[in-house]
């Protein structure tokens, strides 16, 4: 049980820390003041005045699988509904190799933009893709990231009504089945685990009511999170007042959904109204600025739903509409497209950004143990340098990571070790994981 000094930092999130921060066990021993030392002897100090100091980033909703399908030609250029049309027979040629390597890719991207934790919906389960879920744990088991890993679902399918071709959708009972295995062997309630699992009923397009209200059932007895994608385009309202005879809303609430225990992927298409009912709720919303902007499906009401009492959390969402899974990008166009929202250059400033990332993330996905820098939590941490041209001139260290633009941190900590060293990440071969990746994405041209 060493005890790590991260000494003067350039500048750090958290005030309290303005002389360092001490890391134990795994864990955030203790904050230093400005010209303070630590309180009890440390084994090792690390000089930290080139680098700035932010809670590690926790990325609240991904697709990794759609790494294998950036900037296809099939889907450029198309808004959410002809472009999940377009990709849907592409993706069911999934397999359990290019999975993985999807996987690799997505984690180590994330891990060097700074994130620690990150959650993936998976929904797509085809033939011989079973193991979607154990693959996933795997991988961030040998990487040390940590993971909310969400059993995603589809089973209405064309022929029943829904989006999706009949070849990437599964039958209810094979789902909560899979759902109640992955529940019993992977997911971790403890403080500071590695591994969660949440249910994710992939959209009010793609899935039943009765899994909806099912996966409710099953999620309440696990005590697990439940998620999905809501309110992202007016194509949904028009589907879920075609189909249930109410907007996405109304129908999250008759399903049973309507609680502290879920978070929704975009949350665009609310009313004043509708956000005043999911804050009173505590239902989550991740925020996907880069994702929204690419499908030009729209803006997020953040403040309207921080307001109300929703937590606000961000997310890269699936690579093949973000083309990339860099969360330390997404807080600068969250800052952006905040304010473009409303018309004020004061109405999203930097340090919301990060907030949104971090501890509003955090509470998204139900965790109290990561997303802040204080005495107690995990050691999660990630480290940026101001060197690069873009940052020259800049006053104020943390304001310059979103509005400079950093993209990748130097160094990136998990749970008191060390994933990311001078700007790579420990024990990956980045040109061969390249190489890798980019073999098996040729499978889908």
């Amino acid at each position: 049980m060493s005890r790590l000094f991260l000494k003067d930092p350039l500048a750090v999130l958290e005030p309290a820390a303005a002389g360092g921060i001490v890391v134990e066990d795994g864990r955030v021993a203790e904050l230093v003041p400005s010209g303070g030392a630590p309180a009890a002897p440390v084994d090792e100090v690390f000089d930290c005045s080139r680098h700035v100091v932010l809670p590690g980033l926790v990325n609240t909703h991904h697709h990794f699988y759609q790494t294998l399908t950036r900037a296809h030609p099939s889907a450029i250029d198309k808004e959410l509904f002809p472009w999940l049309q377009a990709l849907y027979p592409i993706w069911a040629r999934l397999d359990e190799d290019s999975f993985r390597q999807s996987v690799r890719l997505a984690l180590t991207e994330l891990l060097l933009s700074g994130c620690t934790t990150a959650a993936d919906h998976h929904y797509l389960f085809p033939k011989g893709l079973e193991r979607a879920i154990d693959i996933e744990a795997e991988e961030a088991r040998a990487l040390g990231i940590r993971v909310t890993l969400t059993r995603g679902s589809m089973n209405l399918s064309q022929k029943d009504g829904g989006l999706p071709p009949d070849s990437v959708v599964q039958d209810e009972d094979n789902i909560l089945a899979d759902s109640e295995r992955l529940l019993n062997g992977l997911h971790d309630r403890s403080d500071g685990a590695m591994v969660q699992i949440a249910l994710a009923p992939c959209s009010p397009f793609s899935v039943t009511k009765s899994l909806m209200q099912q996966s409710a059932a099953l999620a309440e007895r696990f005590d697990c999170r439940l998620h999905t994608h809501l309110g992202e385009t007016e194509d949904e309202n028009r589907f879920c007042e075609a189909r249930f005879q109410c907007r996405p809303v109304d129908y999250l609430e008759e399903v049973g959904w309507m609680g502290p225990r879920t978070w929704l992927a975009h949350g665009i298409h609310f009313t004043s109204e509708e956000c005043r009912r999911l804050g009173a709720h505590k239902v989550g919303v991740c925020h996907c600025p880069t994702s929204n902007a690419a499908l030009a499906s729209g803006f997020c009401p953040v403040s309207e739903l921080e307001a109300a009492g929703s937590p606000v959390g961000l997310g890269v969402d699936g690579s093949a509409s973000n083309d990339g899974s860099n969360l330390m990008e997404g807080v600068r166009h969250a800052l952006m497209l905040g304010r473009l929202r409303t018309g004020s250059a004061s109405a999203v400033t930097a340090r919301d950004a990060l907030r949104y990332a971090t501890s509003g993330s955090a509470a998204c996905l139900g965790r109290a143990d990561i997303g802040r820098i204080a005495p107690g939590l995990q050691a999660d941490l990630a480290l940026f340098t101001l060197d690069e041209l873009r940052f020259s001139g800049a006053h104020d260290p943390i304001a310059a990571l979103v509005l400079c633009g950093a993209t990748r941190a130097d160094r990136v900590m998990v749970a008191g070790r060390w994933r990311v060293l001078d700007g790579q990440p420990v024990g990956i071969d980045i040109a061969r994981l390249r190489a890798e990746h980019g073999a098996a994405a040729r499978r889908f041209a």
